[in-house]
């Protein structure tokens, strides 16, 4: 018999979904939490050990954090934790030292979860304290973006096994054979956690790499080599292609390009330059992307680039994918004009 949950756990454990959708959209496992108290949401939570290089980063514990410090005590104890996966053993010890009255988990963890699956820490009698435990509400949904997850990273993995052809992903040199094209300033790296293997590209004219960088990133309809001028000056310079566009590799399934994914890629290329970069430089149309990032922004104009150059990137429809998407999700995210 499916055991029946209450409306307020149903209603609580979709807003942690939400956080475990936010995770997957930054690379990280999918597991969201939110912690409620009197009926209210006083904070959340999701999956950030990759983003944040804190092995601690669960979803429970990020939540649990930022709930001390609104009520100001490290005691939740008139306070519930909603989470979308059954809490490990790191977890359940934080949930029982804080006092939770109760944990709500989702889906069960046969592998670390530590409320029943593998032990369970909050049945130990021992424990000073007793934390009342209700499991698999909305199961199969909080399962089920874990699955959607790991198949995608799977699929991703078995792609970059299979030999491809030279043009599948990324385009030939010789197709800017005649174009003025700053090949020799060439970089690429594949290291980063939300590339899942993609080959990012930009152009980087420093002579001295301990130079702390200006930083530029194309518009919708063109690539780096826009800023071939600011590459040909004695600034220091690195011109960015996003996956999709320019020389990065060109994913064409559509629902990789999303706006919190790109957003992702480029806040980890940031966070990788040492020394950090100055500043940004960006067209204004692509704000929705940077919104989170610690770094000034300078707007830019960039005149268009003749159509040969523009379009040397793409010798197929499918390489377009990327740009097509983002053009539509962020002009859809821009703020409407204001009426004169």
């Amino acid at each position: 018999m499916t055991q029946q949950h209450s409306p307020e756990d149903i209603g609580f454990m979709q807003l942690a979904l939400r956080q475990a959708h936010i995770a997957a959209d930054a690379g990280e496992v999918p597991v969201g939490a939110v912690v409620v108290r009197a009926g209210q949401v006083i904070a959340c939570g999701h999956n950030a050990p990759l983003t944040r290089h804190d092995p601690t980063a669960h979803a429970e514990v990020n939540a649990m954090r930022a709930a001390a410090q609104v009520i100001g005590n490290y005691r939740l104890d008139d306070c519930t934790l909603y989470v979308t996966l059954e809490p490990c053993a790191m977890c359940s010890g934080a949930a029982l030292h804080a006092r939770f009255k109760r944990v709500v988990f989702g889906a069960t963890e046969p592998k670390t979860g530590a409320a029943g699956s593998v032990l369970n820490l909050f049945a130990n009698e021992q424990i000073n304290h007793q934390t009342q435990v209700t499991g698999g509400v909305l199961a199969d949904a909080c399962a089920r973006a874990l699955q959607d997850f790991f198949e995608q990273r799977r699929a991703q993995q078995q792609l970059c096994k299979v030999p491809l052809r030279e043009d599948a992903l990324r385009t030939p040199d010789s197709a800017f054979v005649g174009q003025d094209v700053p090949l020799t300033l060439s970089c690429f790296s594949a290291d980063l956690p939300a590339l899942k293997g993609l080959r990012l590209h930009w152009f980087d004219n420093r002579q001295d790499a301990q130079v702390a960088p200006h930083v530029y990133l194309h518009g919708l309809d063109d690539w780096s080599v826009q800023y071939a001028a600011q590459l040909q000056s004695t600034a220091p310079v690195i011109a960015l292609d996003l996956p999709g566009f320019g020389l990065s590799d060109k994913p064409k399934k559509l629902a990789m390009h999303r706006i919190a994914w790109h957003a992702q890629v480029l806040h980890e290329f940031l966070n990788s330059l040492q020394p950090a970069p100055v500043a940004l430089h960006a067209p204004r149309v692509m704000a929705p992307l940077l919104t989170q990032l610690a770094l000034p922004i300078d707007w830019v104009e960039t005149s268009a680039l003749p159509a040969a150059l523009r379009d040397a990137p793409y010798p197929d429809r499918g390489h377009l994918t990327g740009p097509r998407a983002l053009s539509t999700l962020l002009l859809a995210a821009a703020p409407p004009p204001k009426r004169s």
